[in-house]
């Protein structure tokens, strides 16, 4: 079945792919050339150091890594809806548009250019500001490096996912083809709907995963206006 058949977008009204990526080699050699992946596995092994140095192990670190596993896929669909996809305001007449739904809202008007699509430093920044704030109300500094290095690397396969989606790489398996089809159907089908990228069950849960024929084709999911 042809894309456009699937979608129901006219796929030629999308530009081509910025660099021709259609094997997983190929897809790590342009992952590893942008900036984010870099800070996130930095901020990985500093943790990694930082949970050697303490030497402290506790249930507390294995509570924490699984409350983070266990709330991903709902903190990636708030911070998709809420975020992502938040409008312009306008407050006594000055419009406010965060940074990150701009990018955003590039993101989904060029969804084949792999260069625009990662978390920007300002998004960083925000998380590390986050996972700070949270740090301080955890009992150690092993737990706190727990949490550190699970969030870290929740992000990091979140950005790797997310990338691979857009390439030209074809599935090989049941489990990313679930991934693959959602996220497609959420820039090429309707940008309402769909929203998890690395995990589909914030969807399920939040009734956002439909079956692709019970939607109509949006006329705005390449443009996030309205």
């Amino acid at each position: 079945m042809a894309e456009e058949e699937f979608y129901g977008h006219d796929m030629t009204t999308v530009a081509p792919p910025s660099q021709s990526v259609r094997t997983l080699p190929e897809a790590l050699r342009v992952f590893v050339l942008h900036g984010s992946p870099w800070y996130l596995a930095l901020a990985s092994a500093a943790a990694v150091v930082g949970l050697v140095l303490v030497d402290q192990w506790s249930w507390g670190q294995v509570v924490v890594v699984a409350w983070v596993l266990a709330l991903q896929p709902f903190t990636e669909w708030v911070i998709h809806v809420y975020v992502l996809h938040a409008k312009p305001v306008t407050v006594f007449g000055q419009t406010y548009d965060n940074h990150q739904a701009r990018r955003h809202r590039a993101h989904h008007a060029d969804p084949r250019n792999l260069d625009i699509l990662f978390i920007p430093m300002r998004g960083h920044l925000a998380g590390f500001v986050v996972v700070a704030g949270f740090c301080l109300t955890l009992p150690d500094a092993g737990v706190r490096f727990a949490f550190i290095l699970i969030a870290a690397i929740s992000s990091l396969g979140y950005e790797w996912v997310h990338f691979l989606v857009h390439t030209d790489y074809k599935p090989r398996t049941a489990a990313y083809r679930r991934l693959w089809t959602g996220h497609r159907l959420h820039h090429f089908r309707n940008e309402n709907y769909w929203f998890g990228v690395s995990r589909r069950f914030g969807d399920t849960v939040l009734r956002t995963n439909p079956a692709k024929g019970d939607v109509e084709r949006s006329e705005t999911c390449l443009t996030l206006a309205g």
